[in-house]
């Protein structure tokens, strides 16, 4: 069992930055492929990105690549996204996720049985 608490989120403006922390707790955290997946008002949950157990593959979304960054502190059970340049179709509720496969990343949100309660961000123009 995988328990995840997101944190970071908030207000910015347009170009500005945020970064998104996961906790993560859970003995075998170490082993799991971890994601970040947004969702706006009306629309479909969307994948953001997604990291393998020890961070040496990554893989991102298109409308978020070259500007989010994804990265995780196995250590301290942790898992990051630092969103850069941001926009305000960026403006959703952020939410890590996690699933027991190390070395497989997947895109498909119903694949990660174990989800955050996630964070608002909001972008303004």
């Amino acid at each position: 069992q995988v328990q995840l608490v997101e944190s970071g989120g908030g207000l910015v403006q347009a170009g500005g930055s945020l970064r998104l922390s996961c906790a993560a707790s859970g003995r075998t955290f170490s082993s799991y492929t971890m994601g970040w997946f947004r969702q706006a008002p009306g629309k479909e949950r969307e994948f953001v990105s997604a990291i393998t157990w020890n961070g040496g593959i990554t893989d991102y979304g298109d409308s978020v690549a070259g500007r989010f960054t994804i990265s995780r502190d196995i250590a301290n059970n942790m898992l990051y996204l630092q969103m850069n340049s941001l926009k305000p179709e960026d403006t959703a509720v952020y939410s890590c996720a996690a699933r027991n496969v190390p070395w497989v990343l997947s895109r498909n949100y119903g694949s990660y049985p174990y989800w955050g309660q996630g964070t608002q961000v909001t972008v303004s123009s």
